[in-house]
């Protein structure tokens, strides 16, 4: 059972939101803040799973309470959710902690996608804003950062980067999930991030990966 909290501003997306999930047996509800600082300690209170959390609301808005939530419980992963799917919410959210990114006129389905991912470890980004995170990173990579990892780490990171599962990792590697899972743990505390996503990021970034390879 994935225990779920979310916040939005608006009535009508939180009821909406409501009704979306009250059709899944694996997914709890648990509440809907209506800002930033009511979701902080909702979160507190009812120690959820997941969080699904629009960015822009009054007062604390979603991009600062990721990040206080990310720093209180790093291992809890939180999907960002807004209409506007512009540069500066996108990276805000993702620089912040988020696992996933949504827009508020997207499919349905991907929602429940996206909670199931996350509640798995795994973050997923809507496809219409998947393109806008490519062409970020297509510039030229920043050299010379020495990320010191092994030869294996440094493998598992790329196929972190082009969107594989930790299942999808150990087929092509040849070893077994619970290996993968701690290469995972080692290789985002070498490079200093809290995300999958965000260590993807790092991966374009330091010229790991290319923005054509197949993903």
């Amino acid at each position: 059972m994935i225990r779920l909290l979310i916040a939005d501003d608006q009535h009508l997306a939180r009821e909406g939101l409501r009704q979306l999930l009250s059709h899944e047996p694996d997914i709890a509800f648990l509440g809907a803040a209506r800002d930033g600082a009511e979701l902080i300690s909702m979160a507190r209170e009812h120690q959820p799973d997941v969080i699904l959390t629009d960015l822009r609301m009054p007062g604390t808005d979603g991009i600062t309470a990721i990040r206080r939530l990310t720093a209180r419980a790093p291992d809890r992963p939180i999907i960002a959710l807004t209409t506007f799917d512009t540069d500066e919410y996108l990276f805000g959210a993702l620089e912040a902690g988020a696992v996933g990114f949504l827009l508020k006129d997207g499919d349905p389905d991907l929602y429940l996608a996206a909670i199931r991912a996350a509640h798995r470890g795994q973050g997923l980004i809507d496809p219409q804003v998947t393109r806008r995170l490519v062409r970020r990173f297509a510039t030229p990579p920043v050299r010379g950062h020495g990320l010191e990892l092994t030869i294996r780490e440094t493998e598992v990171l790329r196929l972190v980067a082009l969107g594989r599962s930790n299942a999808e990792i150990a087929g092509e590697l040849r070893i077994a999930t619970g290996t993968v899972k701690i290469h995972v743990s080692r290789v985002l505390s070498k490079i200093g991030v809290r995300t999958r996503i965000q260590a993807a990021i790092h991966a374009y970034r330091s010229g790991l990966v290319s923005s054509d390879e197949e993903k």
